[in-house]
C-alpha cells in the first residue's frame, strides 16, 4: 500500500471514529432531554427524597466533571512543557519561530477579545437563574470577594508566580502553574543533552494523559446525558427559558467564529499580501471540511501540509509553521472557551470585573495553546478556565449538551488560522530571502 493509501485509510478511519462519537454523543443528549422532560412530574414531592434521587441521576456526571477535575493539573504541566519545548531551543528560534510565536499569540489573542467582547455585549447567559445548585462553588484561590480594581489586579499578577507550586496545584491556581510549565519548558528546551531524559518523561507522561483523555471523551456522552437529566429534574419549568439562553449562547460563539474566520483572519492575509484572502482559503478547502469532519487538527495536518504546498508556501515555512500551529494555535477553542466561561457566570449572576475578565482573557489564550488537537479536549481546558474565576466545572452541565456540535466550528476555525499564519510568515520568508 502506498503512502497515499495509507494516509486515506487513516483519515478514513479517524473521520468514522469522529462521526461515530459525535452520533453517541447526539443519542445521549436527545435521551437525556426525552426523559428529562418527563422528570420533574416522575420525582417525589418531598425535597429530601426528590434530592436523593436528583444526586443518584446525575451522579454518572458528577464522575465526569470529577474526571476532567483530575487532568486539570498534570495536562497543564505536560502541555505546556511539551508544546513550548516543541519550538527546539528558544534561543535559536531566528525570525521564523519568533514570527511564527508572534502571529500565533497575536491571533489568539484577537480571538478571545473578540469573544469576551461579544458574550459581555450580547449578555446571552442572563435572564436565568441566580444560583443553580452545585454550580457556583467557589474554589481556593479565585477572586472570590469584592476588592479595589488595583488590588484585584496586582493578586492577579501574583498569583501568576505562587510561593509554593504545590499548593498552587492543590489549591487550582491554574495560572501559577501555566507561567511554571512555560518556563521549564523554555529552560529544558535550552539544556541539549542533559534535559532530553526530562522531556521524555514529560512527552511520554503527555501521551498517555492523551490516552487517558481519549477514554474520558467517550465516557463524557453518558455524563452529559446525566448531567442534563438532573439540571431539567432540578429547574423544572424554567428549564426551557436555559434553552432559550443556550440558542443565544450558540449563536454568539458561531457568530464570533464567522467573524474571526471571515474578517479577521482574511483582514490580516490582505493587509499583509494585498492578495484575495478567499482564493488562498479556496485552496485549503480539503483541510478546513476534514477538521470539520473529524474535529481534529492534529489529524488534518498531512492535508494541511499537502494544501499549503500546492497553493505555493514553501515546504520550509510549511514544514515549521504548521505542526506548530496543530499544537499550540487554537483560535476557534480560544474564542469558544472566554465564551462559554462568561455565559456560564453570567447564568449564575456572578458580575465579572476587569481584573476576573483579564484572568478569563489570560486562562483562555493560554489553555488554548496547550489544548490537544484531538475531539473535545475543549472540555478538559474548559474545565481549566472555569477554575481560575472560581466556578465549579459542574455548572458547564448544560453547554456540555451542544459541545459535540460546536467543536466541529471551532476545529475549523483552528486550522483556517494556521493555514493563514502559514501564508502570512511565508511572506515574509520569501522577502527576506529574494535576491536584491
Amino acid at each position: 500500500m502506498s503512502q497515499t493509501d495509507e494516509q486515506s485509510a487513516g483519515f478514513a478511519r479517524i473521520r468514522r471514529r469522529a462521526n461515530l462519537l459525535v452520533a453517541f454523543t447526539a443519542s445521549a443528549v436527545a435521551l437525556g432531554a426525552l426523559l428529562g422532560a418527563f422528570l420533574p412530574g416522575m420525582l417525589p414531592e418531598e425535597s429530601s427524597d426528590r434530592d436523593t434521587w436528583l444526586m443518584v441521576i446525575g451522579f454518572p456526571g458528577t464522575l465526569l466533571m470529577n474526571m476532567l477535575k483530575m487532568l486539570v493539573v498534570p495536562l497543564i504541566t505536560c502541555t505546556m512543557v511539551v508544546g513550548v519545548a516543541s519550538l527546539g531551543d528558544i534561543r535559536k528560534a531566528g525570525r521564523l519561530g519568533g514570527r511564527t510565536i508572534l502571529y500565533y499569540a497575536t491571533t489568539t489573542g484577537m480571538s478571545v477579545a473578540l469573544g469576551v467582547f461579544l458574550v459581555t455585549t450580547i449578555r446571552p447567559g442572563e435572564g436565568g437563574p441566580q444560583a443553580a445548585e452545585g454550580a457556583a462553588e467557589k474554589l481556593p484561590g479565585a477572586l472570590s470577594e469584592p476588592k479595589g480594581a488595583l488590588e484585584s489586579l496586582l493578586q492577579v499578577i501574583e498569583g501568576i508566580f505562587p510561593p509554593n507550586l504545590i499548593g498552587a496545584a492543590v489549591e487550582m491556581q491554574v495560572l501559577g502553574l501555566i507561567m511554571f510549565s512555560v518556563l521549564l519548558g523554555a529552560v529544558l528546551s535550552t539544556m541539549g543533552e542533559r534535559g532530553r531524559p526530562v522531556l521524555n518523561f514529560f512527552a511520554g507522561l503527555n501521551d498517555a494523559l492523551m490516552k487517558i483523555v481519549h477514554l474520558v471523551v467517550w465516557y463524557a456522552p453518558i455524563g452529559i446525558a446525566s448531567l442534563l437529566m438532573e439540571r431539567m429534574g432540578r429547574a423544572g419549568p424554567d428549564f426551557w427559558a436555559e434553552v432559550h439562553k443556550l440558542g443565544w449562547y450558540m449563536l454568539t460563539v458561531l457568530g464570533g467564529l464567522a467573524i474571526h474566520v471571515l474578517i479577521v483572519l482574511p483582514g490580516i492575509y490582505w493587509i499583509i499580501k494585498r492578495r484575495n484572502p478567499f482564493r488562498y482559503m479556496l485552496g485549503m478547502a480539503q483541510a478546513l471540511l476534514t477538521a470539520f469532519s473529524t474535529a481534529s487538527s492534529a489529524a488534518t495536518l498531512p492535508l494541511t501540509l499537502n494544501c499549503a504546498k500546492n497553493s505555493g508556501i514553501s515546504d520550509r515555512t510549511g514544514g515549521f509553521v504548521l505542526p506548530l500551529g496543530a499544537t499550540i494555535n487554537m483560535d476557534g477553542t480560544a474564542l469558544y472557551e472566554a465564551v462559554a466561561v462568561i455565559f456560564i457566570a453570567q447564568g449564575l449572576g456572578m458580575n465579572l470585573d476587569g481584573p476576573q475578565l483579564l484572568i478569563v482573557f489570560l486562562t483562555a489564550t493560554l489553555a488554548a495553546i496547550g489544548a490537544a488537537g484531538i475531539p473535545e479536549a475543549g472540555l478538559v481546558m474548559m474545565a481549566i478556565v472555569l477554575t481560575a474565576v472560581g466556578i465549579d466545572p459542574k455548572a458547564a452541565a448544560l453547554i456540555l449538551a451542544v459541545d459535540w456540535f460546536l467543536d466541529r466550528f471551532r476545529t475549523a476555525v483552528n486550522v483556517a488560522g494556521d493555514a493563514i499564519g502559514a501564508g502570512v510568515i511565508d511572506h515574509f520568508e520569501t522577502a527576506r530571502t529574494a535576491p536584491a
